[in-house]
């Protein structure tokens, strides 16, 4: 029974793959080409008998593909948290992004005043476009005024307020009678610059003022609008021909000390001295005055 068992699988495994074993070898998948091998080296007839440890080679070939892909996909992670180590994002500062913002933004044609720092009320802004805009239409002189929050890009705040100018009016005529005043507000302080025009008609000594005083003084004491508001009627007087209104002068704020001075401590110890004394005679004389008497009566 096992004998005719066994031929008539064969037959059955002929009947079905017979056909196989005339194609090229080449065109045989690796399953069927392992068994043919597996079945000419057992019987030496060219018949093809599917042999089940080709479904398990067949396995370990993909158990193989799927290593070597989970392996690939290792070394790509490990390689991209390296560069990330290695080369790390370039993050766009807050800060630098504001200056690039003022730079490129171009002067504020209608309202006077870029307010990056966002600083500056409404009724600030309209105040200084009233006066500004009259200012221009008069004089021919037009002036800007910017808030930064804190500079980063530049040393100082002339060097940016310089870099505005420039940047905004790139020739000396397109300048000539423009100014920037600049407020930052983290450092508390300011700048003044503008064209040879517009610091002809301000002078050296309203300039000056104006960036020891208004600015500085009331930015410490964190007055931005009144500062930058300040600033720019002090400018439109020198323009003018005006007196001068003056600026804010800082406060001497210096407390006195806490501590005695050393004559005050010699003082309080005369005191001192002088009343522990005066209670020691008492202590002692009183008492011997009123034994003297009693003795004195007996």
């Amino acid at each position: 029974m096992e004998m005719m068992s066994h031929s008539s699988s064969l037959g059955l495994c002929n009947s079905s793959y017979s056909h196989l074993s005339s194609l090229p070898r080449n065109s045989l998948s690796p399953f069927f080409q392992c068994n043919l091998e597996r079945h000419i080296n057992i019987n030496g007839r060219k018949r093809v008998v599917a042999f089940p440890r080709a479904a398990t080679a067949t396995a370990t070939e993909n158990c193989y593909g799927r290593w070597v892909t989970s392996a690939q996909k290792g070394l790509t992670a490990l390689a991209l948290t390296a560069a990330l180590h290695l080369c790390p994002p370039v993050l766009v500062d807050s800060a630098n992004a504001s200056e690039f913002d003022i730079l490129n933004g171009g002067p504020p044609a209608e309202t006077f005043v870029a307010d990056d720092a966002g600083v500056i009320n409404r009724v600030t802004k309209t105040d200084i476009k009233r006066l500004l805009s009259d200012l221009e239409n008069r004089k021919g002189y037009h002036i800007n005024c910017v808030t930064l929050r804190k500079l980063t890009s530049k040393a100082d705040a002339f060097e940016f307020a310089d870099q505005v100018l420039e940047r905004w009016y790139p020739s000396v005529e397109e300048g000539n009678n423009k100014g920037v005043v600049l407020l930052v507000t983290t450092q508390k302080e300011g700048a003044v610059t503008g064209g040879p025009a517009f610091i002809q008609a301000v002078g050296d000594n309203i300039l000056e003022g104006v960036v020891s005083e208004n600015l500085p003084v009331l930015a410490t004491d964190e007055k931005y609008n009144e500062a930058i508001f300040s600033a720019t009627k002090r400018l439109a007087a020198a323009i003018d021909g005006l007196p001068d209104p003056g600026g804010p002068k800082f406060q001497d704020t210096k407390k006195g000390s806490n501590y005695k001075t050393k004559q005050e401590t010699e003082e309080k110890r005369g005191q001192f001295t002088t009343v522990v004394g005066g209670l020691l005679v008492i202590a002692f004389v009183v008492p011997m005055a009123h034994y003297y008497a009693y003795v004195s009566k007996k």
